[in-house]
């Protein structure tokens, strides 16, 4: 069980912990001010951070350890991240009271450019979500927050799964959960980050996992798979896939693209 499930799971998966979306957490005023200015002190400034870490990065393919270790620390306590699957959006998604799908704050950070692809969540009827500075788009509250119906949140995110995003969840100050993203290499800072060996997420309760009775090695897996998990193997003359363990977040996007559906997921 991982830290945050021991910690924040009251028994169960921590993302799952119905508690850990409950309004009444926003009663704490520190969390209300990390949520106002989240836009601004934590992702305005963590593409400026991220973007000269990878300029150190690209030179010395490494960040030194006293680094990492307080950009990790930072994120626990702050705004941390694991990857999900879409059975987990679902069940998450499926039992939430309102649902909020605003713009995704990395993308426009990073290229000024509009992806609606964020989702708050909350299980009880009152809404937190206007705490957020939704100026920072360039846009009035009432429109920057789209509500949802939980079936046309999940419906949308079944989309861009196809698309090649991979689901995660973020807290804002832990463990209240505030958001679920759908996140894409070169655009998402958790992603930019783990790229670098900073692992500001978690990786999911799940894994993939592959029948060698049914994969054929036509590669559509490699090209899928956003974590470098996956690689091909010679067995008795043909290839088939293999997937490092450790490598892999349990995104679910490689079962997506096997023509032979070779490839499951299963607890880790």
């Amino acid at each position: 069980m991982c830290e945050f499930c021991t910690k924040h799971g009251d028994g169960k998966i921590w993302f799952k912990n119905a508690a850990n979306y409950a309004n009444d957490l926003m009663a704490d005023l520190a969390r209300r001010k990390y949520v106002k200015n989240f836009f601004n002190n934590t992702i305005e400034a963590g593409i400026v951070t991220t973007g000269r870490l990878e300029t150190i990065y690209r030179k010395k393919k490494t960040l030194p350890e006293r680094v990492v270790r307080q950009m990790v620390d930072k994120a626990g306590e702050e705004h941390f991240g694991q990857v999900v699957t879409i059975e987990d959006i679902r069940d998450i998604v499926g039992q939430a009271a309102t649902v909020v799908r605003i713009p995704c704050a990395c993308r426009w950070a990073a290229l000024k450019k509009e992806a609606r692809c964020c989702y708050s969540v909350s299980y009880s009827p009152e809404t937190w979500y206007r705490d957020l500075d939704m100026s920072y788009f360039g846009k009035t509250q009432d429109m920057g927050l789209e509500s949802l119906t939980p079936a046309a949140a999940i419906a949308q995110m079944e989309v861009l799964e196809k698309e090649g995003a991979v689901h995660t969840i973020w807290t804002m100050i832990t463990p209240f959960i505030g958001a679920i993203c759908n996140c894409r290499p070169g655009d998402c800072l958790g992603l930019r980050t783990l790229a670098m060996g900073v692992e500001t997420m978690y990786r999911g309760e799940q894994r993939a996992v592959v029948d060698t009775s049914l994969c054929n090695g036509c590669g559509s897996c490699l090209e899928n798979c956003h974590f470098g998990a996956i690689s091909s193997k010679e067995m008795s003359g043909e290839y088939r896939v293999r997937i490092d363990v450790e490598k892999c977040f349990g995104c679910g996007l490689c079962r997506n693209s096997c023509p032979q559906d070779a490839l499951s997921m299963i607890q880790r």
